[in-house]
């Protein structure tokens, strides 16, 4: 390596700490998307950020996933990660035909509310047609301040935990 090389190498700037991130394959059953809820509450605190409107957002969407992103064989994806300040919560699924829409049920209907949450308890959220056949739902909240990078939680890594 000549000395110019290596006082480049030396003065280029190193990366910064990898962005706090999760993510978990769940099967699109109602079992999954109470795992979901469980694993990302669990990831939030060991961030130390709050959950309270997180784990809300990310039970209706993986709800929604489970229910109507459904197709027999095919998992959903639940992602979280920080960027500065900003939680962003993703569910991917494989319907992308069906792009959800927030409904505006009767009084007396017992579902049909859980994207009025999301919109009512996210700063902002809305759907990225990925690759035929997915699509991600998201929604980013405001957090204090980003959380330190903190140890998996078991089941993360992107595999199915055991008995989903």
């Amino acid at each position: 390596m000549s000395a110019v090389t290596q006082e480049i190498a030396a003065t280029a700037p190193q990366p910064s700490q990898q962005l706090p991130h999760f993510t978990a394959l769940l099967s699109s059953t109602r079992r999954g998307a109470r795992l979901a809820r469980l694993l990302a509450e669990a990831q939030l605190r060991s961030w130390g950020l709050p959950t309270e409107c997180a784990i809300h957002i990310v039970a209706e969407l993986a709800a929604n996933a489970a229910t109507h992103g459904r197709v027999p064989g095919r998992d959903f994806r639940l992602t979280l990660y920080v960027v500065d300040s900003t939680l962003r919560i993703e569910v991917t699924d494989t319907r992308s035909e069906r792009l959800p829409e927030p409904q505006h049920p009767s009084e007396d209907a017992e579902s049909g509310r859980g994207l009025l949450l999301v919109d009512a308890l996210a700063d902002r959220w809305g759907v990225s047609e990925d690759r035929f056949p997915r699509k991600t739902v998201w929604a980013e909240l405001h957090c204090c301040a980003p959380p330190e990078p903190a140890p998996p939680v078991p089941g993360a890594n992107g595999s199915s935990p055991q008995g989903t």
